[in-house]
């Protein structure tokens, strides 16, 4: 795996592309001299953990022949105060679910994901507490 970063502009905004040229950017808050013109790099790492998360999610329901029409993930994460580095210490992620969905199968998938399969999570429960939870929203 390899992610190039390239500066966009004379303070702190930067794109990262991958192997395949796929890209996002990234900036640092106001605070710091950013221009908050993109995510902030702690944003799009637990971006990234509802990203993993929602592909195992998808990929077992999918298996388990489950009609999911769609899926919203909404992630909070709580970071250590006055500490460098400011690790996340707490993260909730809530997986809404759409489609008729049987209940236990997505809560067998959501587990999967959280405590076997998403890499990210795994990573981040290292300093982490993480806890989720699902809702299924039927007919959509």
């Amino acid at each position: 795996m390899k992610i190039e970063l390239k500066r966009l502009d004379a303070d702190f905004l930067m794109e990262a592309t991958n192997e395949s040229g796929n890209s996002f950017k990234m900036d640092a808050s106001e605070q710091i001299g950013g221009k908050g013109a993109a995510m902030r790099p702690m944003q799009v790492l637990l971006a990234s953990m509802g990203g993993c998360s929602s592909i195992d999610v998808i990929s077992i329901l999918r298996k388990q022949r489950q009609p999911l029409t769609d899926i919203q993930v909404i992630l909070n994460g709580e970071r250590e105060q006055g500490v460098e580095p400011s690790l996340f210490n707490d993260i909730h992620i809530h997986f809404k679910l759409f489609g008729d969905i049987d209940p236990a199968k997505a809560e067998i998938a959501v587990k999967l994901s959280m405590e076997k399969y998403c890499s990210v999570a795994k990573t981040l429960e290292k300093t982490a507490v993480i806890r989720h939870s699902f809702e299924i929203i039927p007919g959509k």
